[in-house]
C-alpha cells in the first residue's frame, strides 16, 4: 500500500524527493495514529467535562469570585449563554447561526440550547462539529433528552481541516483547542466564517504543551509536592504512585495539549481579543483528574492547602514569574 501511495503522491508532486516523501509519510501516519488513539480514548467518555470535587471547591470560592463575576460571568457553561444572549439583543429578528468545535458529547450545547430556549430565545441553531461519530450520538441523545434535537446539527468533521460552508454569527470552542494540531488553518477557517459581528467564544488551555508545567511553575509545584500524604501522589489516570512529581508530557501519543503553547500567540496575531481572562498554574496540578480525586473537598486539611497553592499561584502570576496555562476569551474579526 504505501508502495502505490508514493506512485501517487510522486504523480502529483513529482518534484518531490524520497527524503520529503519519506517525511510526508511519516507525518500522515503518526497524525492516524493519533486519531485513532483519541477516537479510543472517547468513545467511552459519556462526561467529558467531569471534574474532581476538589476543583469545584477551588472555582467556586477563588476562580468565579474573584475573575468571572466582575465579567457577570458565574462559569464556562454560562460564558457562552451571555454572549449569545448579548448578540441576540442586538439582533432580535435574526435566526443566529452558531457553530461549536470539537463538541464531543454535545452536552454543553444542548444545555445551552435549553437554556436559550427557556430564555424565549428560539431562533437559532447549533453546528456541532466533531471527529468521534460515536461521540455525536450520545449528542443526538443529549438534544432529545433536553427537548431540543430540532436546533442541534451534529456534523461529523475533522477540525484541523474544516472547510465551513457558511458564516456564523457565534463561533464557540469549548476546550477543544489544545487538541488541535493545524491551529493556523482552524483559526484561518474560523476568520473566514465571522463577519464584523460576530463573537469567536472559547474556554481553554494556553499552557505549555502536552500540558507541562514551564520550569519556573514546575519548581513551585515540587515544593508543594514534599507536602502531599502518600496517597494522594497517586496518579488517577496513570495508574501509577509519583513519589517525585513527573512532569508528564500529554502529547505523547495523542492529540492532548498537543500545541496549546502556541494557542494564544496565534489568536493575538488573527484575532482582536475583546475580553480576555486568564488564570491557574500551578493549582490545575493539584485539582485536575490525575490527582484531584484524591483530595477531601471537605477534609479541613485539602481545603486550606489549596487555598495555599492558589494564593502562591496568584503572587506568581501577578509578578510575572510563572504564565496562566487557562483562559476565557471574546474574540472579534
Amino acid at each position: 500500500m504505501l508502495n502505490s501511495l508514493r506512485t501517487f503522491i510522486r504523480k502529483i508532486f513529482n518534484s518531490i524527493s524520497d527524503e520529503d516523501l519519506e517525511k510526508e509519510l511519516e507525518k500522515d501516519a503518526e497524525y492516524q495514529s493519533r486519531i485513532a488513539s483519541e477516537l479510543e480514548n472517547f468513545n467511552d467518555c459519556t462526561n467529558v467535562h467531569e471534574l474532581p470535587e476538589i476543583f469545584h471547591y477551588w472555582s467556586n470560592k477563588h476562580l468565579a469570585p474573584k475573575k468571572f463575576h466582575q465579567f457577570d460571568i458565574t462559569d464556562p457553561e454560562q460564558f457562552f449563554f451571555l454572549y449569545v444572549k448579548k448578540f441576540q439583543d442586538t439582533h432580535p429578528d435574526h435566526k443566529i447561526q452558531l457553530v461549536s468545535l470539537g463538541s464531543g458529547n454535545c452536552d454543553m450545547e444542548a444545555k445551552l440550547a435549553r437554556k436559550l430556549f427557556d430564555h424565549n430565545i428560539s431562533a437559532f441553531t447549533i453546528d456541532c462539529i466533531d471527529i468521534n461519530e460515536t461521540m455525536l450520538e450520545r449528542g443526538r441523545q443529549h438534544a432529545i433528552e433536553n427537548n431540543v434535537d430540532e436546533y442541534i446539527n451534529p456534523v461529523v468533521a475533522d477540525f484541523n481541516h474544516w472547510e465551513p460552508l457558511k458564516s456564523y454569527d457565534i463561533v464557540m470552542a469549548n476546550q477543544c483547542l489544545h487538541h488541535v494540531v493545524e491551529l493556523e488553518n482552524l483559526f484561518a477557517s474560523i476568520k473566514q466564517v465571522m463577519h464584523e459581528e460576530s463573537y469567536f467564544l472559547t474556554s481553554d488551555m494556553i499552557g505549555r504543551n502536552g500540558h507541562q508545567r514551564w520550569p519556573e511553575a514546575l519548581e513551585l509545584v515540587k515544593e508543594f509536592w514534599k507536602e502531599l500524604p502518600e496517597s494522594y501522589r497517586y496518579n488517577r489516570l496513570l495508574k501509577r504512585q509519583e513519589e517525585q512529581y513527573i512532569n508528564h508530557d500529554c502529547s505523547e501519543h495523542s492529540f492532548e495539549g498537543i500545541r496549546a503553547q502556541d494557542i494564544l500567540p496565534l489568536l493575538t496575531e488573527t484575532f482582536h481579543f475583546e475580553l480576555f481572562i486568564p488564570f491557574a498554574n500551578l493549582v490545575t496540578v493539584f485539582i485536575d483528574r490525575p490527582f484531584g480525586h484524591n483530595f477531601d473537598e471537605n477534609g479541613e486539611w485539602d481545603r486550606d492547602f489549596i487555598d495555599r497553592v492558589h494564593a502562591r499561584d496568584e503572587e506568581a502570576l501577578f509578578a510575572g514569574d510563572i504564565k496562566p496555562t487557562q483562559m476565557l476569551a471574546v474574540l472579534r474579526k
